[in-house]
């Protein structure tokens, strides 16, 4: 029979020092131990284990330190450290009766006050209509992994859902949303089968049509347009096309799979994550445009002291028009400081605009610029 969780409160060897296999009571007692993190385990799968973890114990209270790093696939070091963070984790408020009690200290672990977080989840409808429009939407995909699993949890979700899984069937969201749907039927196929595909892509920035091959490597959809993530053959580099720039798209007979080395970065919520090959460009900013900084993705900042307020900026830029727009716009409170070569036809274009305003002939060569 397990001694009850609450009488053991503030005492046990360690509870007061905070090292070694120690019992931890949430929010009572001296110091804590920091457990060792498991390698490699990201905060996800520690999160699932951790959810997993507190039903199970409950159940089993008294159960041997190794039996439980047995049963969840870690090591008794990983197990201790999970423990420790239950113990500062519980239901809203953060008083000490509102957090789960743990103990551990005689090779057996017994959980306590964590009754609320081993219920099973419930979903409110509106959750429920969410995830089922969700993964309707997700089943319609081409080319989805492990589909069946899918079809299941719909299945098991739409009759536990009741109201919600008749409302979530008259919910439609258009997946061809932001591109062609020739285009993106076409991009699909050759994902699928893995063969290049024929682009004509246009580059808004240069307002310029190319022809390129490239070699599909993901398919992305974020705030409502479709992105491709290619090895392009032209520029010999992964990029990242807009479906709605793609004019047309042609699978051709060839195979579409990419160079080993070439990896495909995580779209996330942002679309501008430049790789180290795109170059690095420092631009000094006046106090005026500082918010230039926080409206652009840049390296890193620092506080200018030949300019009070001012900024200096390093940035990775793709586009040299991008950068000479951006300077122009911005009047004389931005410089490009480097690299040199890119500095001169910055300052360079600064100065024949000046001039074509005053109605004057641009000043010839690069010493002129940079006056």
């Amino acid at each position: 029979m397990s001694p009850d969780p609450s009488s053991r409160a503030g005492s046990g060897p360690g509870a007061a020092a905070g090292s070694g296999p120690s019992r931890a009571l949430a929010g009572r007692g001296g110091g804590r131990a920091s457990g060792p993190s498991a390698a490699g385990a990201g905060a996800g799968d520690r999160l699932s284990r951790l959810l997993a973890m507190v039903p199970w114990l409950l159940e089993r209270q008294g159960v041997a330190l190794e039996d439980a790093a047995r049963h969840f696939e870690i090591s008794t070091d990983q197990l201790v450290a999970d423990l420790e963070l239950l113990f500062v984790c519980g239901t809203p408020g953060h008083m000490p009766d509102d957090l789960i009690e743990a103990e551990w200290e005689s090779g057996h672990v017994y959980l306590g006050n964590a009754d609320a977080i081993a219920r099973p989840l419930r979903l409110g409808q509106d959750e429920a209509l969410a995830l089922l429009v969700g993964l309707r939407t997700l089943a319609d995909l081409q080319g989805v992994e492990d589909s069946a699993a899918l079809e299941g949890a719909l299945a098991k979700l739409s009759a536990a859902a009741g109201d919600a899984a008749a409302a979530a069937t008259s919910v439609q969201l258009d997946l061809a949303a932001g591109a062609d749907t020739r285009v993106l039927a076409v991009v699909r196929g050759a994902l699928a089968r893995g063969r290049r595909l024929h682009l004509r892509y246009l580059v808004a920035t240069r307002d310029e049509t190319t022809e390129r091959d490239v070699d599909p490597m993901e398919l992305e959809s974020l705030d409502g347009r479709w992105y491709l993530q290619a090895w392009c053959h032209r520029a010999q580099g992964v990029r990242r096309f807009r479906l709605d720039r793609v004019l047309a798209a042609d699978e051709l007979d060839e195979d579409g799979a990419p160079p080993a080395d070439a990896v495909a970065r995580d779209l996330g919520t942002s679309l501008f994550a430049p790789g180290e090959e795109v170059p690095l460009v420092v631009v000094d900013l006046d106090a005026d445009v500082r918010w230039v900084a926080e409206s652009v993705p840049v390296e890193d900042v620092t506080e200018r002291a030949d300019e009070p307020g001012g900024l200096r900026v390093r940035l990775r830029v793709a586009d040299d028009g991008w950068l000479r727009r951006l300077v122009l716009r911005l009047g004389g409170s931005a410089r490009v400081v480097a690299p040199p070569a890119l500095a001169e036809q910055v300052a360079a274009a600064a100065q024949a605009a000046l001039a074509a305003a005053q109605g004057e002939e641009p000043s010839a060569g690069p010493a002129a610029a940079r006056r």
